[in-house]
């Protein structure tokens, strides 16, 4: 009697399942298109922009060289290492601006958090595949190149759950 009805209740669940469009997107062709610029923090306000946290984003003309992204890095991933810059400018006296090593990096935003003169933003970007690790890190120079992100589709959530466009 046992089996009948879970044979019937399992039926029964898989029926109701059919009806309802599936979630999955095919990841190459389709990509899911997020809200947003990316994951930015308010100093002055002390709340975060929501947003997908994916590849950084560095203006050198606001990162002054104070660490504190390092700092702020060490105690979770240590992802991020000062590293000299050719080029000087006025408001960064030292010449070192951060380098993110991707293989290390868990995206937790802690680096963004930290910094206090809007240098630091995370992008939308999540496709950051390489096939070698030193592919993987990438210098202040690649952080300043702001990433083309193509995105098919768009979420929409509701009551019932989330669904795409």
């Amino acid at each position: 009697m046992n089996t009948a009805t879970g044979i019937i209740k399992a039926l029964n669940s898989g029926i109701k399942h059919l009806a309802i469009k599936r979630f999955t997107l095919r990841y190459p062709e389709e990509k899911l298109k997020f809200v947003g610029d990316g994951y930015q923090f308010d100093p002055s306000t002390g709340v975060g922009i929501a947003g997908s946290k994916g590849r950084h984003m560095l203006f050198h003309d606001k990162c002054t060289g104070c660490q504190l992204c390092s700092i702020a890095c060490e105690g979770v991933a240590e992802a991020i290492g000062m590293v000299k810059v050719p080029e000087e400018h006025k408001h960064n006296k030292k010449a070192i601006m951060p380098q993110i090593d991707y293989g290390k990096c868990v995206f937790c935003g802690l680096c963004v958090d930290a910094c206090p003169f809007y240098a630091l933003y995370m992008t939308n970007d999540y496709e950051l595949s390489s096939f070698s690790k030193e592919g993987l890190i990438y210098t202040p120079a690649q952080l300043q190149v702001k990433p083309y992100v193509s995105q098919d589709v768009e979420i929409q959530i509701t009551n019932r759950g989330a669904t795409h466009g």
